[in-house]
């Protein structure tokens, strides 16, 4: 059985998957996992593979008003590596055009509502 913690971030995700898809991102990957961590979703926008990592955060029970805030250092070199490593197994060519995007979800369970912010090429790569 799933802990509330996966739970909480498995409707970040959904949120998440489901705001890009009407914003036009062809969702290529969930849940990408190697040795060298791990990508929410892998999608792509016009010409450009965007590895998007979602935060999620629930009611006010949870301190941090941000939860995007929690992609620190460490994560974000993990994040880096694996978008790299992604790249590399799928044979895209060296000038393929990527960005690491951070989405910020907001849960309300009472109102049944969530919150979502969007912060594009939130991690400078290269």
């Amino acid at each position: 059985m799933p802990s509330i913690k996966r739970k909480k971030g498995d409707i970040g995700e959904e949120v998440a998957f489901s705001y890009l898809e009407k914003h036009g991102y062809k969702i290529l990957e969930r849940n990408y996992s190697t040795k060298f961590g791990e990508i929410d979703i892998i999608a792509k926008k016009g010409k450009t593979v965007v590895f998007v990592e979602v935060k999620t955060r629930r009611d006010a029970l949870e301190s941090d008003l941000y939860p995007e805030r929690n992609v620190d250092w460490r994560k974000q070199g993990k994040l880096i590596r694996t978008a790299e490593y992604y790249l590399i197994k799928n044979k895209y060519p060296d000038e393929t055009s990527w960005q690491i995007d951070v989405i910020g979800v907001e849960l309300d369970t009472e109102a049944r509502k969530a919150n979502l912010r969007h912060l594009k090429n939130a991690i400078a790569v290269g």
